[in-house]
């Protein structure tokens, strides 16, 4: 049964998630390698989070680095719905916004006071990939993204995330990268902390075991 809304939600627990992976066969040597999982703390409101996560789909760090800071002098400096509203279509495309996400930005503002962004740090995990779900241009991946490192959520298990299914791979010593189906399954074993799990199935991408 899931916690009532408004109710302290569990977070990840770096020391404890790191201790109860280290106990499993294939993370071990690589948890014991890398250490305790290390989420940058985030500072931004929920609306610019998101918003800035929808200008990023899609592009390389420098490029969406770039336009995210064209982004933030075309709405004044602080991204805010009412900044986003006032905001010209033509100032926003020229920022380097593609239609998509000019719509997509625009019906976050829009929905951002029903969604009542600032609340749902206070819901459980369904229930915040529900509503962020009903924005233009936020899909599964997005909202899990959100919950895993603006909410950081200690259960999220982004089957969908190619380097998780990746380093997943290179952990247990596949030869093929399993599919998304596969992945739910696969992944109850590391269940409570299945967000340090994906996270170390990131890091194993970029680190070699000496």
């Amino acid at each position: 049964m899931s916690p009532a809304p408004g109710k302290r939600q569990p977070t990840l627990r770096p020391a404890r998630a790191h201790a109860a992976l280290m106990k499993d066969p294939a993370f071990g040597p690589w948890v014991a390698h890398i250490g305790p999982p290390r989420l940058r703390r985030v500072t931004d409101p929920p609306f610019h989070y998101l918003a800035r996560a929808i200008v990023y789909q899609q592009l390389a760090g420098r490029a969406a680095a770039t336009i995210h800071g064209r982004f933030v002098e075309a709405v004044g400096g602080s991204v805010t719905p009412a900044a986003v509203k006032r905001a010209s279509d033509e100032a926003l495309r020229g920022a380097g916004l593609s239609r998509g996400k000019l719509a997509a930005v625009r019906d976050l503002a829009a929905k951002a006071r029903s969604l009542q962004l600032h609340r749902l740090s206070g819901l459980p995990d369904d229930e915040v990939l529900e509503r962020l779900s009903t924005v233009r241009g936020i899909g599964p991946w997005t909202a899990q993204m959100y919950l895993i490192f603006a909410l950081r959520r200690p259960d999220v298990w982004p089957v969908g995330d190619l380097g998780v299914r990746a380093g997943y791979a290179r952990i247990h010593g596949l030869a093929e990268v399993p599919a998304q189906k596969e992945m739910s399954a696969l992944g109850e074993a590391y269940r409570p902390w299945r967000s340090a799990a994906a996270w170390y199935c990131w890091r194993v991408l970029e680190t070699e075991l000496p």
